[in-house]
């Protein structure tokens, strides 16, 4: 690919912070690249450089080296060239409690002078075309995130930046953002969404860029970066404490859950049939289970908590 089929790329990016036990590395040399199109998933731990990413990329932090290009332009040096493509949420966004929905978009689509009628079209886009009429002292923690997403798409954007978008939320909200984010990808866009979640963006992420102690660990399409791992294979058979013994001593790992094993140890389910076969135990459930982008994640780094220290994100 080259700069141009690329969001958002960066070479050897780096930043460093000091703090009271010396220098704190928060981003590590980071080659990160998003495809043009689709939702790209930027995970990880909450302390493992995330946020300042993208402070970086938006011209709101300085890197210490490193180079980065959002649309092909060199930032921050190009940033006025490119930055009516791009908007994005990295804090809580700041709205009048007493006006509506409606009227602080009014109030923003004047002040960067959008389109006429392209309050209503926002309002749709996120699906508070029935409730822009509230005021936002009375939205959902959901509602008020998604007004902070139409307020991002009144100029336009080609590319979306939204940092831990879900926080906060219940799983009604959560469902509403996730379902904008794709939506919005459909349509073409480029949607970057950075979440310590990484459960929650598997579910709508086409690519996904895995970072740890601001380095990167893993990128490419979910299904690429999943790959053919298991997380071992589902056993239903009608004796499951003698299937287990057979099992075990064959050298497999077994833990029962409920009426089934779980079989640690072996990739060929076809091998365990014939073990339980040879011995009289018939199976009536064999199925690999897929690993999600969280085991992954926690076989890359062998840590669950690799990069939350500090307050850096």
């Amino acid at each position: 690919m080259g700069q141009t089929d690329y969001a958002i790329s960066t070479r050897d990016l780096r930043k460093t912070y000091r703090g009271a036990r010396g220098r704190h590395v928060a981003v590590d040399r980071l080659d990160l690249r998003v495809p043009v199109g689709g939702v790209h998933g930027f995970l990880g731990p909450n302390g493992s450089g995330k946020t300042t990413t993208i402070r970086m990329l938006l011209g709101l932090v300085r890197a210490d080296s490193g180079r980065m290009r959002i649309f092909g332009q060199h930032v921050p040096e190009q940033l006025p060239e490119v930055v009516g493509r791009v908007g994005a949420i990295v804090e809580s966004p700041k709205f009048f409690p007493s006006f509506t929905g409606r009227t602080n978009l009014d109030l923003l689509a004047r002040a960067i002078d959008a389109p006429h009628g392209r309050v209503d079209e926002v309002l749709e886009a996120t699906g508070l075309r029935e409730r822009g009429a509230d005021r936002y002292r009375g939205y959902s923690l959901g509602m008020k995130q998604r007004l902070a997403i139409a307020a991002t798409l009144l100029k336009q954007p080609d590319l979306l930046i939204f940092d831990e978008p879900t926080n906060g939320l219940d799983p009604a909200g959560i469902h509403e953002i996730r379902g904008t984010m794709r939506r919005l990808a459909d349509e073409g866009r480029t949607v970057l969404v950075s979440s310590h979640i990484l459960a929650e963006v598997e579910q709508v992420a086409d690519t996904v860029s895995i970072i740890g102690r601001g380095r990167l660990l893993a990128t490419g399409p979910v299904a690429d970066v999943i790959g053919d791992r298991t997380a071992g294979v589902r056993v239903g058979v009608a004796e499951p404490e003698r299937a287990r013994q057979v099992l075990e001593t064959a050298g497999l790992l077994v833990r029962v859950e409920g009426q089934h094993l779980m079989v640690d140890g072996e990739r060929d389910p076809a091998r365990i049939s014939w073990l339980l076969g040879t011995n009289g135990l018939w199976v009536n459930e064999l199925a690999p289970v897929r690993v999600g982008l969280e085991s992954v994640f926690l076989e890359l780094t062998g840590s669950s908590t690799l990069g939350a220290e500090g307050d850096v994100r």
